[in-house]
Parts: C-alpha cells; sequence; structure tokens
C-alpha cells in the first residue's frame, strides 16, 4: 500500500464520528482529507454532495495517485462520487485548465446541488473562478449563525455567495444583507437562495467593502491617495443585530486594501460601528502566520478604542475534517458581544 493511501485510511477513519454527526445535520460538504495536517502538504480532498473534488497547491498528482484517491474515497464512502481534480500548483494558484490537466466528465461539469445543514447549495466543479463554491471550513460559523439569528437584523460583509446569510434566513432572520464586491459570487448567492424557496428573501449589496462599511458605519467615504473616487452604491446609515465579518487574505481596490496582517483595524473599527448595541459581531482571520493569541488582543483593543467594548467573546474552531496538530487552525473566528 502506497503511503498516500495509508495517509488518506486513516484520515477516513478518524472521521467516522464527524461523518455520522454531519449526516444527521443534513450535510454531505465536507473536507475528507486535510493534507497539510494528514500527511500530505498541498493536498485536499473534499465532498460536494455528489461531487469528490481534489485540489493539489503543491505539485501536480499523476493519474495513479489521483485514481487512488478516488477509489479510496468512494470505498469509504460506498457510493460513487463524480471526480473533479484541480491542480493549482502553478502561480496564483490558478487551475491547470490545460489538456494535460485531468478532464472531467461531462456530467460532473454540470451544476450540482449539495447540503449543508439542511440546506441546499449550487455546486460546480469548474466555473470562472478559483475556489470552491463553498468554504467549507466555515461551517461550524453558518451553523452558530443559524442558531442564533431569529428575529435579528443580519449583514453579511465579503459575503462571497452568501452562505451565511443564507443560514441567517432560515433561522428566522428578519433582515438579510449580503454585501460583496464580486457580481458572479452574488449571483450564485441569487441561485441558493432560489435553490430553498421557502426561506424568505435576502438582499444583495454589490459593493466594494470600504463604501459599504463606512456608510453603514456613518463615517465619511475616500479613495485611496491619488484615486479618483469611483462610484458606489448609496447607502443610509445603520446597524445590525448580527454582522459577520470574513475579509480575504489581501485586496486592494481604490477605495482602500484589505490587509489581514498588517491592517485588520482599518476593517474592522467600522464594522463594529454598524452593529447595534447588545449586538453580535462575528469576525474572522484566515491567514495562517497570525496565532489567535496574537489576533484576539488586538481585536479586544481596537473594539475599545472604537468605544465599542467587547462585553463577552467566543472562540469557535473549524469543525474536526480541518484538524491541527498544533491547535492553531488558520482559519480563526471569534464571537464579539457588544
Amino acid at each position: 500500500m502506497s503511503s498516500l493511501a495509508q495517509a488518506l485510511r486513516a484520515a477516513f477513519d478518524s472521521r467516522r464520528p464527524l461523518l455520522d454527526e454531519l449526516q444527521q445535520q443534513g450535510t454531505d460538504c465536507y473536507r475528507l482529507f486535510h493534507g497539510s495536517q494528514e500527511g500530505a502538504a498541498g493536498l485536499t480532498v473534499d465532498r460536494y454532495g455528489p461531487q469528490l473534488m481534489v485540489q493539489s497547491f503543491h505539485q501536480a498528482l499523476d493519474a495513479q495517485a489521483l485514481q487512488s484517491i478516488h477509489d479510496e474515497a468512494t470505498d469509504f464512502l460506498g457510493q460513487p462520487l463524480q471526480l473533479i481534480y484541480n491542480d493549482r500548483s502553478q502561480s496564483n494558484s490558478r487551475i491547470d485548465r490545460s489538456n494535460q490537466a485531468h478532464q472531467p466528465e461531462d456530467v460532473a461539469l454540470e451544476d450540482q446541488v449539495a447540503h449543508e445543514w439542511g440546506l441546499r447549495y449550487r455546486v460546480r466543479g469548474r466555473h470562472s473562478g478559483q475556489d470552491p463554491l463553498l468554504f467549507l471550513d466555515l461551517r461550524n460559523a453558518r451553523g452558530w449563525v443559524k442558531q442564533h439569528s431569529a428575529g435579528k437584523s443580519v449583514l453579511n460583509l465579503f459575503s462571497y455567495t452568501c452562505g451565511v446569510g443564507l443560514c441567517a434566513a432560515a433561522g428566522g432572520a428578519a433582515d438579510v444583507w449580503n454585501v460583496d464586491f464580486a457580481e458572479r459570487n452574488l449571483a450564485v448567492g441569487r441561485e441558493n437562495g432560489e435553490l430553498n424557496p421557502s426561506l424568505p428573501p435576502m438582499q444583495f449589496v454589490h459593493s466594494d467593502y470600504f463604501p459599504a462599511i463606512r456608510q453603514l458605519a456613518g463615517l465619511p467615504v475616500s479613495a485611496r491617495r491619488g484615486r479618483a473616487l469611483p462610484d458606489y452604491p448609496r447607502l443610509v446609515q445603520r446597524q445590525f443585530d448580527l454582522v459577520l465579518l470574513d475579509p480575504p487574505a489581501w485586496a486592494r481596490s481604490a477605495f482602500g486594501t484589505v490587509d489581514l496582517l498588517r491592517d485588520y483595524q482599518s476593517l474592522l473599527k467600522p464594522a463594529l460601528l454598524a452593529t447595534a448595541e447588545d449586538g453580535v459581531l462575528i469576525c474572522c482571520n484566515n491567514l495562517a502566520k497570525v496565532s489567535m493569541d496574537e489576533w484576539r488582543p488586538l481585536v479586544l483593543r481596537c473594539a475599545e478604542k472604537a468605544g465599542r467594548p467587547v462585553r463577552e467573546w467566543q472562540a469557535l474552531a473549524p469543525a474536526a475534517d480541518f484538524p491541527s496538530r498544533d491547535g492553531l487552525p488558520p482559519l480563526k473566528t471569534l464571537i464579539l458581544r457588544l
């Protein structure tokens, strides 16, 4: 047996209790193999409903290794899965779409439906972007929102495909806003809403983070030095009962720079001001090089300086399908009660 096959079987066996729990939740989206922690750095194996998504970030897999992963996964789960392999070992994590890379079967490239927390989500093995349409490590946070959003107004910032907003709507939120700079992300969010027709409609705000959150927080909107101010949607100052802030590690626009390493505060302060008194702000940091012990005091100090001191805080770790040998997972989530 190859070392990869041994690592896969050990990872699969460790997940048996979790998979029983996920089945009861109505979830068929989860990580089967987290290679950086389970014996094959740069390799991930995820299930998205009917699909098995294999991704390599350091070096491409050969046909034999790919077939071994597919066989081991389908044997473990006891059901066939459509194989999607995305080699992302090129620069900027771009998917290799050449003829030499794995070519999925036609059926695997069709729109699919997967489930999490009993909700239906759009799945596409290949699309115009690079990342899967649902980030699996945020599942526990989406579940928390679903359990704690009844009757609340919810603001989902950097919403991507609006999974947090969908969970808020399913949890009985009175009002849900999803804010994202990419229309294609919001378009998938609308599809997710349509896949769950019994839920109340959500709002979709196509906007850069900085002008949107600064208007909601009652702060002036300004451009980066030397840049003209682009058009942006006009919003009225408002606070929300529950706010989720899940920014990318780094991004730049005419309005400002997202930099989780050097300047998380510029993202956090307006989000604090847009959170209602006695409200909850859930903030995330997915930068591996920043530890929770380093980041948490920064967050609490920023809240104090903004005049929105934290009454209680809770750390929320990813589920067991994202193991961390040192107890320091890349995704850090803090639930702040203001």
